[in-house]
């Protein structure tokens, strides 16, 4: 493995050598969009304004594969998969960059944009990942051993999307969900074994390219995702759909996860769509949801969106805007680095470009968008992996190279 460190960050990886484990730091981000898949850290203390030339860089690996999957970090891990050497390859490295074990899951995805796609979901000493063709698969998370595989068409008649299937497993309790598509669109495996606990019925819709995302509200387990044919509901516990809406249904692409907060839930799509929020009511007659709005005011074809503090921060066409919860009302719309991907952290917006690998820090306020830092990684063609903060570490993927930055206050 080829790995290059710069050089302030020399000294710092030989005194950290064999103790990174020890003094691991403590928050994680398991999976897709973090630990409650809201695109939020529970980092705190973090730089407020970068240096000119960007934060401090702590260790790249430049031989991960193509993808455009993002990480995820636990257990003193870093997990990151790749189309390398014709396979799909889950690798596992350390805290300092070093490589620990990788695994080959199945040949290299073959069709239009050939990368990794999922990112992988850690729970309870567990790694679940799902292929672009649709082989899901639980290893331990500590050794990349196999413990059990599902496969989506094979054994729930699921149909693989024109781009091959892009969803991040997730575990919620005791299940790990995933979306086939088809008449059985959501299904519902014992996180531990495999086993089938549920299937949906009654929605039929293909499994596109969203993750799902799953709460208690109001004392109702809710899952949400999109497809296909639009936004769906589900009971958590039974699969039963509780409602669904068509919006937009039959949308080129439906790639971005859905983002709940204060009884909305939000999602928004590129290529001229843009967005729906429902307002969601759980009563004596079960789940209802109402439609709050819709907006052309943030057509976000992959990058997402973050809701923080009653309003929604993500990307717009080619750039990013701000919207109010409640009623849709866009507050502000500004370049940045372009159209791309980001998260939320200690009160700031990181963004990550598609193009040309430009990262920014920028401030999180319906007042405007003000940029506190901006640099450039290196890398090929579009980048469609999410920015990652956790432990006070900035990770970005872009092409086949890996990067971690330190982005702790001083």
């Amino acid at each position: 493995m080829r790995r290059a460190l710069c050089a302030s960050g020399l000294l710092w990886a030989a005194l950290a050598l064999g103790a990174a484990e020890k003094e691991a730091p403590s928050a994680e981000w398991p999976g897709w969009r973090g630990p409650n898949r809201d695109g939020k850290s529970p980092d705190t203390g973090l730089l407020k304004q970068w240096p000119a030339d960007g934060p401090a860089l702590l260790w790249k690996v430049d031989d991960i594969g193509k993808g455009y999957s993002s990480v995820a970090v636990a257990g003193g891990l870093v997990y990151i998969t790749g189309d390398a050497e014709g396979a799909l390859r889950l690798f596992a490295f350390d805290l300092d960059g070093q490589e620990k074990w990788h695994v080959d899951v199945e040949p290299s995805w073959r069709g239009d944009h050939p990368g990794a796609r999922a990112t992988p979901t850690i729970d309870s000493g567990r790694l679940y990942l799902e292929t672009a063709a649709g082989l899901v698969v639980c290893l331990d998370a500590k050794t990349g051993k196999k413990i059990w595989s599902k496969h989506l068409v094979k054994d729930f008649g699921g149909g693989v999307p024109g781009w091959g299937y892009a969803e991040s497993v997730l575990i919620y309790h005791n299940l790990a969900i995933v979306k086939p598509g088809g008449r059985n669109c959501v299904v519902a495996l014992e996180k531990a074994t495999g086993a089938t606990k549920w299937m949906s019925k009654g929605f039929d819709g293909g499994a596109e390219y969203s993750s799902c995302i799953a709460l208690l509200y109001d004392g109702a387990h809710l899952v949400f995702t999109g497809t296909r044919a639009g936004l769906v509901c589900l009971s958590a516990r039974t699969g039963n759909v509780l409602w669904s809406n068509a919006w937009s249904a039959n949308n080129t692409a439906n790639c971005p996860t859905p983002a709940f907060a204060d009884g909305y839930v939000f999602w928004a799509n590129g290529y001229g769509k843009g967005g729906i929020c429902m307002k969601i009511a759980v009563g004596d007659r079960g789940v209802a949801a109402r439609q709050a709005w819709t907006t052309r005011d943030m057509v976000c074809h992959h990058g997402g969106y973050v809701i923080e503090k009653g309003y929604i921060y993500g990307n717009h066409e080619g750039g990013w805007a701000c919207l109010d919860l409640k009623t849709g009302k866009r507050l502000w719309s500004e370049q940045g680095v372009g159209k791309g991907s980001l998260c939320w952290a200690d009160g700031m917006l990181y963004l990550f470009g598609e193009g040309g690998g430009q990262v920014g820090l920028a401030t999180c306020s319906p007042q405007g968008m003000q940029m506190k830092g901006q640099f450039r990684v290196q890398g090929g063609g579009p980048s469609w992996a999410h920015p990652v903060v956790v432990g006070g570490r900035l990770y970005i993927r872009y092409d086949t190279n890996l990067y971690c930055f330190d982005v702790k206050g001083k």
